[in-house]
């Protein structure tokens, strides 16, 4: 076997192949977008290069046949946060074999320790963390939506036979039209919009800006408290996040909560995208786009994909989270597209999130994990901080 660090064209296209090698015979993968993963390497796109740096490589067998890649990342806003400075590893894909595995794993290592690190998470991106974060471990028998991580059963025995140990864990939860809400949830909002000044609203693209802004509000006001390592959101962020989402976005599933005219809850669906993308086997060219028009015409997307869910602290467990159930229901309904819905990911660290969810649904389609190795036996592990 031999390991080689990604440089020229040939080496880009054989990283991208090999998961179309790994999982010939699963007929649940969904192949990422060429363009997603390599605007993560693009320092021209992916603005976490201003503050990081990040490499790959893929891995060869004797017949020249790519069998494994990986990739390393250092966010230096995030490294030295941590008692033990902590790398990233990511986009792991290797047959079924640890020699193979071990080797790849030690590549990542290695080149973060030589950088001063102490500690890998894996598999993790070199960018937000709403897409290609954690490894499956359970969900294998359901198609994975789009830009959530999918792997063999497999991945987990390697990545804990190399010392790689369970930091936190992701949750995505699913539920479909004729899912029971309970009866609690529909008067709590009854009583907030009767009489309290709540409103509930979908947003509109015509005011786009506004939304934006409002939606920066809340992400700085209720995010703040849930990731220790916080950045706050820029109007510009937020306005080039939403202008981002606009060719896919669909007004019903994004829906506001105000109180007297301030934004305070947010919930941000959008349709799952991979409905469509499972036709293009990962190349969004001309025909690519042409086959995505083509299945959005014959078969529109039939599930909300929530990426985001969050309310202002001083506003939770005050019904605001039964009105967003609600409005987003009653809107889910009003489509008379849309039969199911997932919500992603919910980290077991954030278990006020996690009641707040499981008043819509208990059901866990699939849950992923955010592993830590460090890099010496002397160094101690802890798993993520639960949330106040």
């Amino acid at each position: 076997m031999k390991i080689s660090e990604v440089k020229s064209r040939k080496q880009i296209r054989a990283f991208l192949d090999v998961p179309h090698f790994i999982y010939r015979d699963d007929p649940n993968w969904i192949s990422h977008l060429d363009n997603d993963i390599e605007a993560v390497f693009n320092p021209e796109k992916n603005n976490f290069f201003d503050f990081g740096i990040a490499t790959r490589w893929v891995l060869y067998d004797d017949n020249n046949q790519a069998i494994g890649r990986v990739a390393a990342f250092i966010n230096r806003h995030l490294a030295y946060t941590y008692e033990h400075p902590t790398g990233g590893m990511g986009f792991f894909e290797c047959v079924n074999d640890r020699e193979a595995a071990f080797l790849l794993m030690d590549t990542a290592k290695n080149w973060l320790q030589e950088r001063g690190m102490e500690a890998m998470d894996g598999p993790v991106n070199f960018g937000e963390k709403d897409r290609f974060w954690g490894l499956m471990v359970d969900g294998f028998d359901t198609p994975p939506p789009y830009l959530l991580n999918y792997n063999p059963p497999y991945y987990q025995e390697l990545f804990e036979a190399y010392g790689f140990q369970n930091y936190y864990e992701q949750y995505v939860y699913g539920l479909n039209k004729h899912t029971k809400i309970s009866p609690l949830v529909f008067r709590l909002h009854e009583r907030l919009t009767q009489n309290q000044g709540y409103e509930f609203r979908p947003m509109r693209l015509s005011k786009l800006e506004k939304y934006a802004e409002d939606f920066m509000q809340i992400y700085n006001e209720a995010w703040r408290d849930v990731h220790k390592h916080f950045r706050p959101m820029t109007r510009d962020q937020a306005i080039g996040t939403f202008k981002s989402m606009k060719a896919v976005a669909d007004e019903d599933l994004v829906i506001f909560a105000y109180h007297n005219e301030r934004p305070i809850a947010v919930f941000v669906g959008i349709p799952e995208l991979n409905q469509l993308f499972r036709h293009v086997n990962g190349k969004l060219d001309l025909t690519g786009k042409l086959k995505v028009l083509y299945h959005k015409w014959r078969n529109p997307c039939t599930t909300v994909y929530g990426i985001v869910f969050g309310i202002v602290p001083e506003y939770r467990n005050k019904g605001v989270e039964s009105g967003l159930i609600v409005s987003i229901r009653e809107s889910v309904l009003n489509t008379r597209i849309y039969q199911d819905m997932y919500i992603a990911w919910i980290g077991d660290f954030n278990p006020k999130m996690i009641r707040i969810v499981e008043m819509l649904t208990k059901r866990r389609v699939f849950t992923l994990v955010t592993y830590r190795k460090m890099f010496k036996k002397s160094y101690k592990f802890s798993r993520h901080p639960l949330m106040d």
